[in-house]
């Protein structure tokens, strides 16, 4: 076997020395297996919701041009790297073969069902043939093949979950589990894009660490995201308004908060233009996590530099040490979230 380079940057084409997500092409060949690589046969994508709305909208909705879009995507970059979004998503494999230098290394055997945790958008994938595209809750089951480098993480999936149910979840997972460790008692916590998956998930981690002496204040788009999350009862507040419209965000934020605003926004949205929303909400001493990949970071530090705000920003980075766990664990102990995610994603 040839012998490859833990980071996967013997599989970069273009342009050579990038490591594999911010090339412009790798190399999908499945016929030549490196000694540190694992090869995965390929059930399901689990398309970032950013990207996946931006190819949606595209193709103006219709499936025959989404299937199009995405298998052009990875025959042009060897990867399902989006080029509008730059973002890519998640998979669900069985193991087919194991590199002869990993032996000894992972605890994964031929057959192991595995969800990678490392993005589409550095993942080495042959798109054979898309059996069904699932528009509402961004999934999309295929014939094909992936590859995971030696340095790419992975879960195993659970046997006491659905299949489906575990891709959902562990597709946003860096984000209650950022939550976990930001969060902290009597925090003011502002979730927009809170009825979404990784939304609900923040909302509940968020008023599980705020307590009784926090507040979680949930910002959903539609009025039938805002009852459905009203419902579960893991926000204190939840209201309904457009992210994109900054001061009209920051005043209900204030209202609601006595015009202290919030100790940690958490932006999960699928959308641009949404930076403003959350650093204007936010007080100037406080903290922005942008987990959406919609976020432009240019716009966040102009935009928090043009009106003299504080505020310390963070890069949603999709791992989080024991991301999977946490959230898996999150789905069994809260039976009202597992409910609503499999009736939505599963």
């Amino acid at each position: 076997m040839l012998k490859g380079c833990k980071y996967g940057t013997h599989r970069v084409i273009e342009p050579k020395g990038v490591l594999p997500q911010p090339a412009k092409k790798i190399d999908n060949n499945m016929d030549v297996l490196y000694d540190n690589e694992i090869l995965i046969n390929v059930q399901t994508l689990n398309i970032d919701s950013a990207s996946f709305t931006q190819i949606e909208e595209q193709a103006g909705g219709n499936e025959e041009k989404i299937a199009e879009i995405m298998k052009g995507i990875v025959a042009e970059r060897g990867k399902h790297q989006n080029p509008v979004t730059g973002s890519g998503g998640m998979l669900i494999g069985t193991v087919e073969k194991i590199g002869e230098a990993l032996e000894g290394k992972t605890d994964l055997k031929i057959g192991d069902k595995i969800a990678t945790l490392v993005s589409l958008s550095l993942t080495p994938l042959r798109i054979d043939k898309i059996k069904e595209i699932r528009k509402d809750i961004d999934q999309v089951d295929i014939e094909g093949k992936a590859i995971l480098f030696e340095s790419g993480i992975y879960s195993k999936i659970p046997t006491d979950m659905p299949e489906k149910l575990v891709l959902s979840a562990l597709d946003v997972a860096g984000a209650p589990a950022q939550v976990a460790r930001l969060v902290k008692p009597g925090d003011t916590v502002l979730i927009i894009g809170a009825g979404g998956k990784s939304g609900m998930l923040c909302c509940y981690e968020a008023k599980k660490r705020a307590g009784v002496t926090g507040k979680v204040i949930g910002l959903c788009h539609s009025q039938k995201s805002t009852e459905r999350l009203q419902k579960l009862g893991f926000c204190d507040i939840v209201f309904s308004a457009n992210a994109q419209s900054p001061t009209e965000v920051m005043n209900k934020v204030a209202e609601y908060t006595n015009g202290q605003m919030a100790d940690i926004t958490i932006n999960n949205v699928n959308v641009p233009d949404t930076e403003m929303t959350s650093i204007l909400s936010t007080k100037n001493t406080g903290l922005v996590y942008f987990f959406s990949m919609a976020t432009s970071f240019t716009k966040a530090a102009l935009g928090a530099e043009g009106v003299g705000s504080d505020v310390t920003m963070i890069i949603g980075n999709g791992y989080t040490k024991g991301h999977a766990d946490i959230t898996l664990q999150l789905l069994r102990e809260s039976e009202a979230l597992r409910n609503i995610f499999t009736e939505l994603y599963a």
